[in-house]
């Protein structure tokens, strides 16, 4: 498993444009809604749960992507007919773009907190606890989507079928308790929404209870990450 992600940290190292899209890309759409706002109240407000979308979103494109490269150019195939199981395999990818998510989460944190100027009644270090969880479950959701698709191409058109509804659905855009009672219950079994109530509870409390949606949201990553598992094929086709 540890091989596996030091082979992926190699690999990313010369793919400067990946880089970007994981570490630049989240930092710059939220410098982009402050400029947007100007800093302003509607900002404060809707910042938080963009925190826990963009490194949803992007973890999820970044790893679904890579995951189907690795099949498509027969890589997989040949690791696994080392003695690296499917678990291992998956878990060395978890790890090594977990790691890059807690950078990311890093990052976008204190970007918010430190120039942009977003202020939280609750500590801001659990802001930072909630994207970084949030991010690990948009590379497990990119781990589990890709073993459906059979190109790349197909891995990016998962994205709106997977990411948009939980978007739509979350709670930014209408209150939960304003939707209709249906798509209420949808949102439920959605994991962006836990992400997206975990923020504005930091956001909005000064002693946020959110570790019912912190595990919520690892046991959707550790679910996502068996059946994955479960799912993995050797090669596209």
């Amino acid at each position: 498993m540890t091989a596996t992600a030091l082979r992926v940290w190699a690999q990313l190292r010369h793919d400067p444009r990946t880089v970007a899209l994981i570490f630049v890309v989240p930092c710059a759409l939220l410098a982009l809604l402050w400029w947007v706002y100007d800093g302003a109240g509607v900002f404060q407000q809707v910042a938080p749960a963009l925190l826990a979308l963009f490194p949803l979103l992007v973890m999820f494109l970044v790893t679904s992507v890579a995951t189907l490269r690795e099949r498509s150019s027969g890589t997989l195939e040949r690791l696994l007919t080392l003695p690296l199981s499917r678990p291992a395999f998956l878990g060395g990818y978890a790890l090594a773009f977990g790691g890059l998510a807690v950078v990311q989460a890093v990052l976008a944190t204190l970007l918010l907190v430190g120039p942009l100027g977003l202020e939280t009644v609750g500590p801001w270090g659990l802001l930072v606890l909630v994207a970084v969880v949030d991010a690990v479950l948009g590379t497990a959701l990119g781990l589990f989507v890709s073993a459906f698709a059979r190109s790349e191409f197909q891995a990016v058109q998962f994205m709106p079928a997977v990411v948009l509804p939980q978007f739509l659905l979350c709670g930014l855009l209408v209150p939960r308790d304003d939707m209709p009672a249906v798509l209420e219950a949808v949102s439920r079994v959605l994991p962006l929404t836990y992400a997206v109530d975990a923020t504005s509870k930091v956001a909005s409390e000064p002693s946020p209870a959110i570790g019912g949606d912190l595990l919520v949201m690892v046991g959707f990553v550790v679910g996502l990450l068996a059946l994955g598992a479960l799912t993995l094929r050797r090669r596209t086709g």
